[in-house]
């Protein structure tokens, strides 16, 4: 159950909350007047799980879990605030606009309500999310401003559409027709979309025949349920040393032949060093999207907690924790510590199987590749192209993600 009134020093609750929102103007999060007021008057301990600290409740960069599943991942969280002031810009929401929400914790549907100064559908197809969300709702006083739907939210909710934006706090895997049906003329798109298992928040507009992004962030969400359910194939590999070695390959990855890989961790590893060195603390994110997206074959998320055959710091580094299959044998990124001020971390490939030089030398090769032509993606670099569309000739940098209902295009500018 969410906090009650009767739990919380509301003056306590009100200092935290002014703090924590003054803290997202300082980070550039909220950049809106009306969104700032959204932020100094909703109570988001209101929507948090019972028993969560105050200081929690208002730390702009927690997601709290409201569910879990039978086996420990997360079903459902309260969406970090940082994340929905961004999203809420992403989907140009603004006043007197009919908004739709895709995933219902009740605090973001709050602050919609607020922004917008007009009713606000979520939609969640858990009715335990959906009670909570309308229980706690009712306590912050938003009942007869927010309509919570109990449905799969691949189908949206057409009894109110159209909206002039939709936000999805969901990792959506595909974008429904429903939702650019239910998009009046003009209308915006803010989800979380998987590609080959990395996620971006993408503001997307109306493009012609397509959908072109004007925003994209790094970001992580609990995934969708239902229909729209990312396809995920996991293929445990013995490790004759004890314990397994997951791969995890999104939809987009076709492998061959997977029967293939049995007993490759009999041979090897073979480590391969690029010579590519990073410095401490910066991001490389846009790696593992040129690597998923196409440009290294057979690209998987490898997971190795249980199982010797790699380091404990790469097996549990969700950062390294990925690579490529091929054939008989698969890669997997590992780093070292180089000493070197400025240039701490050096990039290399570690890899089994019969074949397992070649599977290392194939991802140190896209690791310079993307080094010399990959670093930087535009904000307009996404595109998604509906079943039926045709896809121009974009250029040899354009990663493809095919999905159910067409696809998303990736494109790097070209070398200058």
């Amino acid at each position: 159950m969410p906090h009650t009134t009767e739990t919380a020093d509301p003056r306590s609750a009100e200092q935290l909350r002014e703090a924590m929102t003054d803290g997202l103007i300082a980070e550039g999060w909220v950049t809106s007047p009306h969104v700032e007021a959204a932020f100094r008057a909703v109570p988001r301990h209101l929507f948090t799980p019972a028993g969560t600290p105050l200081e929690t409740s208002y730390d702009g960069h927690t997601a709290p879990v409201l569910k879990k599943a039978p086996d420990g991942s997360n079903l459902s969280s309260v969406t970090g605030p940082w994340l929905q002031a961004l999203m809420i810009a992403q989907a140009g929401v603004g006043p007197g606009m009919r908004v739709m929400e895709i995933g219902s914790g009740g605090y973001n549907a709050a602050l919609l309500a607020e922004v917008t100064g007009e009713h606000v559908v979520t939609v969640d197809i858990d009715p335990d999310i959906t009670a909570r969300a309308s229980a706690a709702l009712d306590a912050a006083g938003y009942a007869g401003r927010v309509t919570v739907v109990t449905a799969d939210g691949e189908h949206g909710f057409p009894d109110r559409a159209p909206y002039d934006a939709i936000v999805v706090t969901a990792a959506a895997w595909d974008l429904p027709p429903a939702w650019r049906d239910q998009l009046a003329p003009g209308g915006r798109l803010a989800l979380p979309l998987v590609m080959n298992t990395f996620t971006r928040s993408l503001g997307f507009r109306r493009a012609g025949d397509h959908w072109e992004s004007d925003s994209a962030q790094l970001c992580g969400f609990v995934p969708m349920q239902g229909i729209g359910q990312a396809p995920l194939r996991r293929l445990p590999l013995a490790d004759p040393a004890g314990g397994h070695v997951t791969l995890r390959l999104g939809d987009e990855t076709v492998p061959g032949n997977p029967g293939a890989l049995d007993g490759a961790l009999e041979t090897g590893p073979v480590t391969v060093w690029s010579g590519l060195a990073i410095a401490k603390g910066v991001g490389f994110e846009d790696l593992q999207l040129w690597l998923a997206g196409g440009f290294l074959p057979g690209f998987c998320r490898v997971d190795a907690s249980d199982s010797p055959a790699l380091p404990a710091s790469e097996a549990n580094n969700t950062w390294f924790g990925f690579g490529g299959v091929l054939g008989d044998s698969f890669s997997v990124m590992a780093n070292r510590k180089t000493g070197v001020p400025g240039a701490e971390f050096e990039f290399g490939a570690r890899a089994f199987g019969p074949h397992a030089e070649a599977a290392a030398e194939a991802l140190i090769a896209q690791i310079a590749a993307w080094d010399a032509r990959g670093r930087a993606i535009p904000a307009d670099a996404f595109a998604y192209w509906p079943a039926g569309t045709e896809i121009p000739t974009l250029g040899d940098l354009t990663g493809v993600f095919p999905k159910r209902h067409g696809s998303v295009t990736v494109t790097w500018p070209p070398a200058a």
